[in-house]
């Protein structure tokens, strides 16, 4: 199955697995599994690294780099099939990252791997029961 990990469960999955969900964990760590990362969450992750709102255990560039790599995440560009799915979206949610993962999610029919219900919003489906209940 191809899942798309949310921005906070890569960052936990490398950085602080004990925060996962049983579920998130063992869809992450299934090798049947093909993990897509959107460039949505590249980018933002540089984002707040840069405004220093959030810190990584190693500099940017290694720790994403690295996290491709032992995960073997395949990118997903922004493409201008994902920025209109992400433009009919319903206006349910203002973070423009969340809504492009949600369409990424819609035009490639992955589930998303988050904590985060607001992806329920979005008719996508979405892996976390476990620690929260969800």
């Amino acid at each position: 199955m191809r899942l798309l990990p949310d921005t906070h469960v890569l960052i936990w999955y490398v950085d602080q697995d004990q925060l996962l969900s049983q579920d998130a964990h063992a869809a992450i760590t299934n090798s049947v599994n093909d993990l897509l990362l959107s460039a949505a969450t590249i980018w933002e992750i540089a984002i707040k690294v840069g405004l220093k709102k959030l810190s990584l255990s190693m500099p940017y560039r290694q720790w994403m780099n690295k996290a491709i790599a032992d995960l073997g995440l395949t990118v997903l560009p922004i493409t201008v099939d994902y920025a209109d799915a992400q433009s009919r979206l319903p206006a349910r949610h203002g973070d423009p990252f969340d809504r492009l993962l949600a369409a990424q999610a819609k035009v490639e029919d992955v589930p998303i791997v988050s904590s985060d219900a607001v992806f329920d919003n979005y008719g996508v489906s979405r892996i976390w029961r476990g620690k929260e209940g969800q």
